[in-house]
């Protein structure tokens, strides 16, 4: 299907170049952390079937489920599983395109009215910005629409919290766990103190547990809530960017004043040179040398 030639040029940009994609940090993370620990382990001399115990796992992902279960509501453990989809996949959040985006509408309701946009908002594919732009159209007061999708802000990000936190108490919950399987693996080791060659190799797999525990939480768990409220930040910021420029269109701001107000919500290093100052830098660097 051919697209709609009439959208700003900066939202098809915006289609092309969005999406979800791996998020390499995290992959990388992982293996970089299973590698160090695993090759450590090789080069001491140990074989990896010495810490693949399933009684271990069994006891401590159970009882970290479990734990999680006693106190957390299970509305907020389900949603914090979906959300886990954020620390494994990036979703494209380019301040740059969603500036050009917002200009565009600027550009528009300056020139015909803020009337005129009543068509463009319905094609809006971000829900957030799609509503705030129609209660612009439909005459809402300012300082109400301002308030209403600040609340709409406040809430969502509470959640995010929400979700981040089940991960933060799992992390807590889990080495405890392991100690827990560790001292029920030494309660078996008990049994056998007649033969000293099992007693020392019972207490190797007793220690698997805390192994799971500890690596877990500080592998996976902890890690994944550092990263949802990182992500939740990220996206806090962008949807105060589209508030910022929605306000400034229903104010009738000159589209370069809104630009210059928005720009402010790139992160640092992001922030892209106008093509005179580029091609002024490009011109300058032969001189300089």
């Amino acid at each position: 299907m051919a697209e709609d030639p009439r959208k700003p040029e900066a939202i098809r940009k915006a289609k092309k170049g969005g999406g979800i994609r791996p998020d390499i940090a995290t992959f990388g993370g992982i293996a970089a952390a299973m590698g160090g620990i695993l090759g450590g382990l090789i080069l001491e001399g140990g074989r990896i079937r010495d810490v693949t115990q399933i009684t271990a796992a069994f006891i401590v992902f159970g009882g970290t489920v479990g734990a999680m279960m006693i106190g957390t509501p299970l509305s907020t453990i389900m949603r914090a599983m979906k959300r886990f989809k954020d620390v494994l996949f990036e979703r494209s959040m380019d301040a740059d395109s969603a500036v050009e985006e917002i200009i565009g509408y600027a550009t528009k309701a300056r020139k015909g009215g803020i009337v005129c946009l009543e068509a463009e908002a319905e094609r809006i594919q971000d829900p957030f910005l799609r509503k705030a732009l129609n209660l612009a159209v439909d005459g809402t007061d300012l300082q109400e629409l301002r308030k209403m999708m600040e609340l709409q802000i406040s809430i969502e990000h509470e959640r995010a919290e929400a979700e981040a936190k089940v991960f933060e108490a799992a992390g807590g919950y889990s080495p405890t766990i392991g100690i827990i399987g560790a001292v029920l693996g030494l309660i078996q080791v008990m049994k056998h103190l007649s033969n000293i060659e099992e007693v020392g190799h019972g207490i190797a797999i007793a220690f698997v547990a805390t192994v799971y525990g500890v690596g877990a939480a500080n592998i996976l768990l902890l890690p994944a809530a550092s990263k949802i409220k990182a992500r939740a930040k990220r996206e806090l910021e962008m949807r105060e960017l589209v508030v910022e420029g929605v306000i400034g269109i229903v104010e009738g701001l000159n589209p370069k004043l809104i630009r210059s107000k928005l720009e402010a919500f790139a992160p640092p290093g992001d922030k892209k040179k106008p093509k005179k100052e580029k091609a002024a830098a490009r011109v300058a660097a032969p001189k300089a040398a």
